[in-house]
Order: C-alpha cells, then sequence, then structure tokens
C-alpha cells in the first residue's frame, strides 16, 4: 500500500519547506506546488511564469496534480503561499502592490479550493492561509490586507454545506513568523513574539492526524508571547 499523498501549494518557501520535510519525516508523498521545485518532495509542479492568467494557471496546475495522483486522493491540501506588500493608497506602487498580493494570496487559495474539490478525500483537510492584522482594517498595508481578508472568506465559505469541498477547511492567520527574511528586514524585533515555523507545520500535521483538534471553518489566530504559542 502506498503512503498517503499530501500537496503543499508554496512548498519552496519559508513555512511551506518545513512542512514539506515534516510530511516527508512522517511518511506522506508530498507535492510541491510553486515557482521552483523543492528537492525534498518526491513530485514538484514548477508554475511556469509565462502563465499569466489564473484560469492558464489552475489548469496546468490540476492537470500535473492529476497525473501525478493516477486516481488517488489527497490527504491533505496545504497553501501557504504568498508574500507580505506594504502600502497605502497614495503609495506609488499601491496599484501594482495590491494586484501582486491578489496573485500571492488570493489566487493561489482559489487554485487549492479548486484542487480539494477535485483531489480532497471526504476526511481530509484544506489549509489556507490568512493574516492577523486582516481581520480589521490595515491601512499601512491595503492590499495585503484586502487579499488576506478574502482568504478569510473562502475559508468560512469553503467549511459550508454546498460548497463543493467536503473535507475540513481551516485558516491559519499569523501575526509575524519568524523566518530569516524576516529576522533580516526587522533585525531589532522581539523574536520572542514571532511564531516558529516547525510550531505552525506541527499543528497542521496534528490537525489533520486528528480530526477532533480542529474546527472546519474556523479562523486560527496564531499569536506567540515569551516563545509561547496560541493557537485560537
Amino acid at each position: 500500500m502506498s503512503s498517503p499523498f499530501v500537496i503543499v501549494y508554496g512548498g519552496s518557501g519559508a513555512l511551506g519547506s518545513v512542512a514539506v520535510r515534516l510530511f516527508k519525516q512522517r511518511m506522506y508523498q508530498v507535492i510541491n506546488i510553486d515557482l521552483s521545485p523543492n528537492a525534498s518532495a518526491d513530485h514538484s509542479i514548477a508554475v511556469p511564469s509565462n502563465l499569466e492568467t489564473l484560469s492558464q494557471q489552475s489548469t496546468y496546475i490540476s492537470d500535473n496534480v492529476s497525473g501525478i495522483l493516477n486516481d488517488n486522493k489527497v490527504n491533505a491540501i496545504v497553501c501557504v503561499a504568498g508574500g507580505w506588500q506594504g502600502g497605502n493608497a497614495a503609495s506609488k506602487d499601491f496599484i501594482d502592490s495590491a494586484d501582486k498580493s491578489i496573485k500571492q494570496s488570493v489566487n493561489t487559495s482559489l487554485i487549492a479550493a479548486s484542487l480539494a474539490a477535485r483531489y480532497l478525500c471526504p476526511s481530509g483537510l484544506l489549509v489556507l492561509a490568512g493574516a492577523a492584522p486582516a481581520l480589521k482594517g490595515t491601512p499601512g498595508m491595503i492590499g495585503y490586507g484586502m487579499a488576506k481578508a478574502a482568504v478569510h472568506h473562502l475559508v468560512t465559505s469553503l467549511a459550508m454545506p454546498g460548497s463543493g469541498v467536503d473535507g475540513r477547511v481551516v485558516g491559519i492567520l499569523p501575526v509575524t513568523l519568524d523566518t530569516e527574511e524576516n529576522r533580516s528586514a526587522m533585525p531589532g524585533a522581539d523574536f520572542t513574539s514571532w511564531t516558529p515555523l516547525p510550531t505552525v507545520a506541527e499543528k497542521i500535521l496534528t490537525w489533520l492526524s486528528t480530526p477532533a483538534e480542529c474546527e472546519s471553518g474556523k479562523l486560527y489566530s496564531i499569536t506567540t508571547e515569551n516563545s509561547v504559542t496560541k493557537f485560537e
């Protein structure tokens, strides 16, 4: 009997790479979807940069996933693709940064939802990445906040009857993740208030293996204080 499949969308990024390694350690077959391959994954789908429309990207990804699965289903789809963009309405790059945030967070989440409708097993788990600050206004990062708020809406909608997705759906809403990039950008910050990447990846695995540990449709705010992380 072959190992169960999971999909990590954004599996070449900081959090995604940690998730890929953890799933591999727990004997899952991992399909990575990103702009570049991840050698740790069993399969990598590198999305060509010349596929500019959402429809083109979705078709390319779905066709490749179908070829890998060969009629199998996946136990989990974890979408942690994205990136931070700042700027208010007066910023020179406001429209461009908002457009980038939508492509990075909303489009990838929509594709993940489409994959879940086709390939997620009924007891499976779909995880989408929102952001705790986007639960309210974000005047200094409007495009980013708007995109993440859209992801929150998607989580809530997908968890409802008639959404087309049969498995469980949750959102993870961190404040600041402890990544090398963030440490380089904010060297004087209080790192004890940042959430370690393995903590998030371990929680996702717990939700997958123990369904009673998570509530479908819930937006889990992730807060860390004095190096203690809470999901609530």
